[in-house]
């Protein structure tokens, strides 16, 4: 049997030779910090979002970030099975659900029971900061998978 393993090459350096588009990215990623969403909230929003992108490089950083804040290891091994377990309360299943239809948005747009499930938990504002933070990181995904930024080994 021949098993070919694919080894990806490390691509361009975005933010050595784009800086500029670089730090506007990253201002998303500031204009995050010390809102309304809790550490939890953007944790399982970043590691939701990475699995359903397969972005290796972004699911060990949030995995390890979120297990740093205090996440237990089950709820972290458990997040892509979200809505078979109950490990996780009605708005963060909320939470997950709209970021799978932001994620997946070309498959049925986000779908009214979404949105207004999360609105039955939250108002405005926090709405506002969830779907900009579900697009950030949906942004840092793609930026990490079409340079083929590596995980690196502890």
């Amino acid at each position: 049997m021949n098993i070919k393993l694919n080894i990806m090459k490390q691509r361009v350096n975005i933010e050595e030779t784009f800086p500029k588009a670089y730090k506007a990215m990253f201002g998303l990623e500031l204009a995050l910090q010390g809102g309304l969403i809790t550490k939890s909230h953007k944790n399982l929003i970043k590691i939701r979002t990475s699995q359903i992108n397969g972005c290796a490089y972004c699911i060990d950083m949030h995995t390890k970030e979120a297990l740093t804040a205090g996440e237990t290891q089950q709820r972290i091994f458990l997040v892509s099975a979200w809505a078979e377990t109950l490990l996780f309360t009605p708005e963060e299943k909320a939470i997950l659900s709209l970021v799978e239809a932001v994620t997946l948005i070309h498959q049925a747009g986000v779908p009214d029971e979404v949105y207004e499930e999360v609105s039955g938990f939250f108002g405005e504002d926090y709405i506002a900061e969830l779907i900009m933070a579900i697009i950030t990181i949906n942004g840092w995904n793609r930026l990490a998978i079409a340079t083929h930024l590596q995980v690196l080994t502890d």
